[in-house]
């Protein structure tokens, strides 16, 4: 969809020189220390089974095929966060773009690949692993597992020593519960720190003990009153997933490969990576091919149904916009959103139009328009964690494609 101009767009893994020679050199290979950031993340995100323990969510033997209607979408623009007239061409060049699908009444649109990514890897979803998970949450409850008015505690007994004892499980999945985490990325001794290193994609380092992804979860202490107001942490869906594992019995890869990848026709298995226990990193460890993450986009977007087979209870997905509660969704969340909230592991955009989103720090973004019946999927690897011009412009990007094919 769009031709370099040398020396203008970002440059590839390859180009860079990320583990490319037989050895790669010492200083183009990914650590621990800097595996997510620039510029190796160019490579890292397409190959974190040669990074990290794994666990598989398979995929099941009846493939959906997706056929393609393409259209030419390179000219459609929109005004940029620094107020440029930008082409989706340009947008998706500049953007760090790895894979790039666009999807309308379940026809491929178009599909782009760039740094070397192609239709068979699969790509770190970071924290559109969330609304996976989410989901799976609405799968169960459908199947009358899941009370969401029953405390944490009620159902994972050692949640009763931490500050999730009286939290229930709608508050968990709407991140309103009152427990303290700092969502500080990359920041020595923060929450999110103490979770990557328990993960494994942050050293040890030197006296410290290994703790395990619940481990952490365990020193968390309440601050304020359950229900009171919004504030992302990651941490919470680990709790929804623990929670997930004690009523089902099962594993989470085994619950996601059971409950929604096999029946929404994945092509291609995915993968969670794992803690030292064997625990999946159920906030931001999922990886899958971009169509995969298409199929899944597509299913929701169908109001939980594949074909014949009504895989999510349509009254869960409905209650995604339908349940959002915009008052508890202040700053500085409400910039890309102004009447947006936050609602099952998902990012509502425009409840009134059934517009929400699955987003991951690195520029992963599923973005759902029920209405319009489009589905956007862009997987990439920006230079940092946020940049906010990057997610408006990905926002208005959506939108302005949105108005040209609906």
């Amino acid at each position: 969809m769009h031709k370099n101009k040398p020396g203008t767009w970002p440059k590839t893994a390859r180009e860079i020189g990320i583990m490319q020679g037989f050895p790669p050199p010492p200083e183009k290979r990914p650590s621990l220390d800097n595996w997510d950031l620039a510029p190796f993340n160019r490579w890292s995100f397409q190959n974190m089974r040669s990074l990290f323990p794994t666990v598989d969510v398979a995929a099941g033997n009846s493939v959906r095929e997706l056929p393609n209607a393409p259209e030419n979408l390179s000219d459609i623009s929109f005004t940029s966060f620094d107020n440029r007239h930008l082409s989706i061409s340009d947008w998706l060049a500049e953007s760090y773009t790895d894979g790039f699908l666009v999807l309308k009444a379940g026809q491929i649109v178009a599909e782009t690949y760039a740094n070397d990514f192609t239709p068979s890897a699969a790509h770190l979803g970071q924290s559109v692993s969330k609304s996976l998970v989410g989901t799976l949450a609405g799968i169960l409850h459908g199947e009358g597992l899941l009370d969401l008015a029953a405390p944490l505690s009620d159902i994972v007994p050692e949640l009763s020593a931490c500050g999730y004892a009286a939290c229930t499980v709608d508050q968990a999945l709407d991140m309103q519960s009152g427990v303290r985490f700092t969502e500080d990325y990359g920041l020595p001794g923060s929450d999110m720190t103490r979770v990557d290193v328990a993960s494994g994609w942050r050293p040890l380092r030197k006296g410290e003990i290994k703790p395990t992804i619940r481990d952490v979860i365990l020193t968390l202490p309440q601050e304020w009153p359950h229900g009171q107001k919004f504030s992302y942490r990651s941490i919470e869906t680990d709790v929804i997933a623990w929670v997930l594992e004690r009523v089902s019995g099962q594993d989470l890869a085994t619950l996601l490969s059971s409950r929604i990848w096999q029946k929404i026709g994945a092509q291609h298995s995915g993968f969670f990576t794992v803690d030292d226990a064997g625990t999946a990193l159920a906030d931001g460890g999922y990886n899958a091919t971009l169509r995969d993450y298409g199929r899944f986009a597509l299913m929701v977007a169908n109001g939980g149904r594949v074909g014949d087979e009504q895989v999510v209870p349509q009254a869960w997905i409905d209650g995604i916009c339908g349940g959002a509660d915009p008052s508890k969704h202040g700053d500085p969340y409400d910039l890309l959103s102004p009447s947006g909230a936050y609602r099952r592991f998902w990012w509502v955009h425009a409840p009134d139009k059934g517009v929400f989103m699955a987003r991951g720090v690195f520029g992963q973004l599923t973005f759902i328009d029920m209405s319009a019946d489009v589905v956007v999927v862009k997987v990439s690897s920006w230079p940092d964690y946020l940049i906010q011009s990057y997610s408006h412009d990905a926002v208005r990007a959506c939108e302005a494609i949105i108005r040209a094919i609906r």
